[in-house]
């Protein structure tokens, strides 16, 4: 089996930063708007902020998709020969669709909420009584939003810490045996 630690770095690194990133400022920078001390100003300085970190989030969501398609090319081998993996891929995957829908629809509703000015706020995702029924809508979309990423991104760790231990020796062994079992099975019907 060839090694494909370039792949495997992309995929790590840019699902980190991706993960990392939206979590930090979900649970940072949401909340450090209070500090502006005025309801019209926490809007100005969160928005401020997710838009610095809009460019580089993209730049780790498409580090992390070439390299989890060079890994995903690299264990096709793996993925027809060993019981599991595609599985595991097809479960990986659909996180990630979920995950690149969930920080898309994000972006969209904070595109809109950063374009107007002055718009008083609590927090990030919280508006405030007098907040205009349109942003107030996005807000609260933001609000369920900004945890699902973090979430979505999470589960995707989680299936590659999984698929890291597929490629032990003794779990390829039991895979392939396990899928030759199915085959066997099938001939003899």
């Amino acid at each position: 089996m060839a090694r494909n630690t370039l792949s495997r770095a992309m995929n790590d690194v840019g699902l980190a930063a991706w993960f990392g990133g939206t979590l930090a400022n979900t649970v940072a920078l949401n909340q450090a708007g209070h500090e502006a001390g005025h309801a019209k100003n926490t809007a100005d300085v969160i928005n401020a902020g997710w838009d610095r970190w809009t460019p580089l989030n993209a730049a780790a969501i498409g580090v992390h998709l070439a390299g989890s398609t060079g890994l995903l090319i690299g264990n096709m081998p793996r993925m027809r020969a060993q019981r599991g993996v595609a599985t595991m891929a097809a479960t990986k995957t659909s996180l990630m669709m979920a995950a690149l829908g969930a920080t898309a629809y994000s972006r969209m509703l904070g595109k809109k909420v950063s374009k107007i000015d002055d718009v008083p706020v609590d927090s990030a995702a919280d508006p405030e009584s007098s907040t205009s029924p349109d942003i107030a809508k996005a807000q609260r979309q933001l609000s369920m939003l900004q945890w699902a990423v973090p979430a979505l991104t999470g589960a995707m760790l989680v299936v590659d810490a999984f698929a890291g231990e597929q490629q032990r020796a003794s779990e390829v062994r039991r895979g392939f045996m396990e899928r030759l079992g199915e085959k066997a099975s099938t001939l003899r019907r």
